[in-house]
């Protein structure tokens, strides 16, 4: 029996992409996670004109430590902040959903707004959250967030009798060639980011609510890249982004 999507059961080498598709969409659960996961290859494909979508799963309103802080308050900053990264990146549009922080679903409501975006925008590449990474605890969201973007890449948004209610005004099925998940146990892809790691830096520091501190520099900089130029070693280049990567067949 075959599937139409497959990965590799074992890893022994990373792969480098270097084909940059017209179009990618970064789907993630809260402010600040599309840059952590994927903000150095997003910010690499769009210089070369890569048209790249966000889509914020979660409104961020639990995302604080200060006791003094309001939901209503956290939100709005963290719009803020989100979408001057984006704009850093050089994200071409934002699509921001209505879920509360750590109330995020995986039901056909938000199964329904994931598939009516991947129609809308025409990816050919998706990133997100590794929805089976287990070593290491990970947010609920993130889990929930994962499995409904492969859901929705797979079978539902390609099939045009799963919602057929959203094929209106434009909108018709549509087959993603690819999902690259990141904060994967078992990454298989990689992406030379060396010109673009300081973009993503430089985005993560719009999210001064979550990472305060964060400066060229900083301790934090440094393990940003120490991170990056472990997955380069061995590879002739300075940083890379490393994925888990789903391929449909054809």
């Amino acid at each position: 029996m075959t599937y139409p999507f497959s990965t590799p059961n074992e890893v022994t080498k990373y792969e480098v992409i270097d084909e940059v598709p017209k179009r990618a969409m970064v789907i993630f659960a809260h402010p600040d996670d599309a840059e952590i996961g994927a903000g150095a290859t997003a910010a690499l494909w769009a210089a070369q004109g890569c048209e790249i979508t966000y889509v914020q799963c979660t409104t961020g309103s639990s995302g604080s430590n200060d006791i003094e802080m309001t939901s209503e308050r956290i939100v709005s900053i963290r719009a803020a902040e989100q979408r001057a990264a984006a704009n850093v990146i050089g994200v071409s549009d934002i699509v921001v959903l209505d879920h509360p922080d750590g109330e995020l679903e995986a039901d056909r409501v938000f199964l329904s707004e994931i598939v009516h975006a991947l129609r809308k925008y025409r990816p050919e590449v998706v990133f997100t959250h590794d929805q089976h990474r287990i070593h290491g605890f990970q947010h609920r969201d993130h889990r929930h967030v994962g499995i409904t973007v492969q859901d929705a890449v797979y079978p539902y948004a390609r099939d045009h009798l799963h919602f057929p209610e959203q094929l209106i005004d434009g909108i018709d099925p549509h087959k993603v060639k690819h999902i690259f998940f990141w904060g994967t146990d078992q990454p298989d892809v990689l992406v030379d980011v060396s010109d673009s790691v300081d973009t993503k830096i430089n985005a993560l520091t719009e999210h001064k609510s979550q990472l305060p501190g964060l400066s060229f520099g900083s301790d934090m900089d440094l393990r940003l890249r120490s991170r990056h130029s472990d997955a380069a070693k061995g590879y002739g280049f300075r940083y890379g982004e490393s994925f888990r990567r789903l391929t449909a067949r054809t």
